[in-house]
């Protein structure tokens, strides 16, 4: 069977690998001149800057999918667990760092809040089961009805995984420090809504973070789309760069095959791995398309981002690998992300210095820094606007370490609304995918199968199990499945 994947981001080459090992000749179809997808990267003078996730958490989702093609996660790259995970600032000299082992964890809780580490206790098992159940049972469900989800185990777990409950009130039944608080709220951050809006589940978040612990591959994020293309090609995908699918042939109900601005490629079977939305909406004909535009207007999307890669030609001070800025109005900015949509007006932002952890990054006595703000997804952007934020986050950063990057700033890049639409086909500029709400849960996602064209599934982080690097490698596998099982 001959298969087309669009797209050679995580998702899209987890199914390219396992198609192909089934025996099936598959064609990964790259808008773009690499493979990663949004794990994308660029050099500059010496500096190496990954430009999309920074976060490495669930490991073990990571070395499953190894472990599929005979490997292990050292065999492509060497991981070290951060020690502290991360750093969060808040008033001036006021800042925590939060640490990698659970005793030291403990003591920081009854430190600030005397007793506080027994309910973090309660807290953290209560989010394991969360975890455990949503990876053994949510995620690997294709979420074609809700049917799926009638299995006796999971409706008994419905209780404990407190779905109509918020986040931010099972956090305040833990602490009320409101420095706590917020290192606990920031993993919903991205999801898509404030974290009174949030589902509890999504405390299983909490376990990754505190329990699993935050990693780094050394040689940077993109060590992963090389090892993901590495086991492709030792599985026999063939890969065609520059090569955006623009359209479709059809044969009855059925793609028959994908254009290109260069060639058309017969196909069986089609998996898109692209966002979801540009195929469903700009490259399939009306007759075909999944969804209406009223429906996708209707989507309550995740954040996008502004990025700010910087070349220092000196190295920093305290500052560790991962920074959070919370010395500002939490909920002012969730608001001006979430309710009342606008660049905004003191915004929280987030640092990465991954050449303190990985000197290779950067060339010798410089250093590399990835800066992250997250804002509304649609917004209109401008380099005026960039070279703004930019000026805020180097004074802000001033006040809080002592320190002034501004004259030491050899490579500057920006990447922001206009640029994920440009490059990734994102819907409204998002960077996160779709936000994690309950009626945009499981099966309420955009569905993985075609109901129009007979054989043609999505993957990703628009479709099921959600997005983030984990659910991306899973959602590929799922489909993979799926297609395998309708074909066995």
């Amino acid at each position: 069977m001959k298969i087309i994947v669009i797209g050679s981001g995580v998702g899209g080459m987890s199914a390219a690998a396992m198609l192909a090992r089934a025996g099936h000749e598959v064609i990964v179809l790259e808008k773009n001149d690499k493979p990663g997808g949004r794990i994308n990267m660029f050099e500059e003078q010496g500096f190496r800057f990954d430009m999309g996730p920074s976060w490495y958490w669930m490991p073990e989702v990571f070395d499953a999918f190894y472990q599929r093609f005979g490997y292990t996660t050292t065999d492509f790259y060497e991981l070290v667990r951060l020690d502290p995970s991360y750093k969060v600032f808040f008033d001036p000299e006021d800042d925590i760092d939060l640490p990698a082992d659970r005793v030291d964890l403990d003591r920081l809780f009854d430190r600030i809040e005397p007793g506080s580490s027994k309910r973090l206790g309660r807290f953290l098992e209560s989010a394991a089961y969360k975890y455990q159940v949503g990876m053994d049972e949510f995620v690997w469900k294709p979420g074609h009805s809700i049917t799926e989800f009638m299995d006796s185990r999971v409706m008994k777990s419905l209780f404990k995984l407190k779905m109509l409950s918020s986040i931010s009130s099972e956090v305040a039944s833990v602490v009320k420090d409101s420095r706590l608080r917020r290192i606990m709220e920031f993993p919903v951050l991205f999801l898509g809504s404030t974290p009174q809006k949030t589902p509890a589940l999504y405390s299983l978040m909490n376990y990754a973070d505190m329990v699993g612990g935050t990693w780094y591959p050394k040689g940077g994020m993109y060590e992963i789309a090389k090892a993901f293309y590495k086991i492709c090609l030792e599985q026999g995908v063939q890969f065609e760069f520059d090569s955006a699918a623009t359209g479709f042939d059809f044969d009855g109900t059925r793609i028959s095959a994908v254009k290109t601005p260069a060639n058309a490629y017969a196909c069986d079977q089609v998996i898109s791995n692209a966002d979801y939305h540009h195929i469903d909406q700009k490259v399939l004909p009306t007759a075909y398309r999944q969804y209406t535009k009223k429906y996708w207007d209707s989507r309550k999307l995740a954040p996008s981002s502004l990025l700010v890669f910087l070349g220092l030609n000196k190295k920093v001070k305290n500052l560790r690998h991962h920074n959070l800025f919370f010395d500002a109005n939490f909920e002012l900015h969730a608001d001006e992300i979430y309710n009342d949509p606008q660049w905004p007006s003191d915004p929280l932002f987030y640092v990465c210095v991954p050449s303190l952890t990985d000197p290779d990054m950067a060339p010798e006595g410089c250093e590399n820094l990835f800066l992250l703000m997250p804002l509304a997804p649609d917004l209109q952007d401008s380099s005026a606007t960039h070279e703004k934020y930019l000026k805020l986050f180097l004074s802000r950063i001033k006040a809080r370490t002592g320190q002034d990057i501004t004259d030491s700033i050899v490579v500057k890049k920006f990447f922001s609304v206009t640029d994920f639409k440009q490059v990734y086909n994102s819907f409204r500029g998002n960077a996160y995918g779709l936000a994690n709400t309950l009626t945009q849960t499981a099966f309420l996602k955009p569905q993985m199968k075609s109901r129009k064209l007979t054989n043609l599934l999505y993957a990703g982080q628009l479709t099921t199990p959600g997005p983030g690097l984990p659910p991306s490698i899973i959602s590929g596998q799922v489909a993979a499945l799926e297609l395998m099982n309708k074909h066995a």
